[in-house]
């Protein structure tokens, strides 16, 4: 549950994102362009989908999220096509669909209110029925024409995996040219339009990232700057700060407390 002004800066999470907004509005930009939100519609998030958020109007604007890792749907996803998929992705950024919004606020009652035991069943329950509404599976299909952004994602594979790997290294443009095959033009080019962000952009979402796993991992504060490869504390305070609202302190604090 969250309500705040803040606007956040372009970021990624690792799981899928559904959540409700139930005041206020936000615009945001998402997978297929930028898009509005208001109270009473349903928002979502891919994984590693760059967005940001920021505020329409005045006052705040509020939202409960859920968030599912991509082994839950990947499993869900076989289940309910029999396995003839695990392919999946919500394609709608914004929706105001009756339904899904029953499902999601009943399940999102369950989870926060519910304990293990006596909720399992109906959360379980009303995560497919949520995914059955929200969810759509694509398959590849075959002898179409790739696209822009597919060829360049083919190409900067090695590059994205490079930085996924070692995300706290010193990475230069000459050494992701170097991977990829490319020029250093054409490297900074393909990656910007395979992931909407640039090498640099995407390598400090994936050091936010591995902060954000030490400090679940209970990892000194003092350490992690360092250890996930930041310049200083500061540095990782203002980018934690722009990507999700609050200090890697505050963040610790949260996690800790559940």
């Amino acid at each position: 549950m969250a309500e705040t002004r803040h606007s956040f800066a372009k970021h990624s999470h690792e799981a899928f994102g559904i959540g409700f907004m139930y005041s206020g509005a936000q615009k945001s930009a998402s997978g297929r362009g930028m898009v509005e939100a208001g109270a009473g519609n349903i928002i979502t998030v891919n994984p590693r989908e760059v967005h940001d958020g920021h505020p329409i109007g005045d006052g705040p604007r509020g939202w409960n999220m859920l968030y599912f890792t991509p082994d839950l749907i990947s499993a869900a996803t076989q289940d309910m096509t029999d396995g003839k998929t695990d392919q999946y992705e919500f394609t709608r950024p914004v929706m105001d669909h009756l339904t899904v919004k029953t499902c999601f606020n009943a399940l999102f009652d369950a989870i926060t209110n519910g304990n293990i035991q006596s909720a399992s069943l109906l959360r379980d329950e009303l995560l497919f029925q949520l995914l059955h509404h929200a969810l759509i599976t694509t398959e590849p299909t075959r002898n179409s024409k790739p696209t822009r952004a597919s060829v360049a994602l083919t190409r900067i594979a090695r590059a994205k995996a490079l930085l996924d790997d070692q995300p706290s290294g010193a990475h230069g443009l000459d050494e992701l040219a170097a991977v990829t095959g490319l020029s250093r033009f054409q490297t900074l080019r393909d990656f910007t339009a395979a992931t909407s962000l640039t090498p640099h952009a995407y390598l400090i979402q994936r050091r936010i990232d591995l902060a954000r796993a030490m400090i679940k991992d209970g990892a000194r504060l003092a350490n992690i700057a360092q250890d996930a490869g930041f310049a200083d504390q500061s540095h990782l305070n203002r980018h934690f700060i722009r990507a999700f609202g609050m200090t890697p302190g505050r963040y610790a604090r949260a996690v800790r407390a559940n």
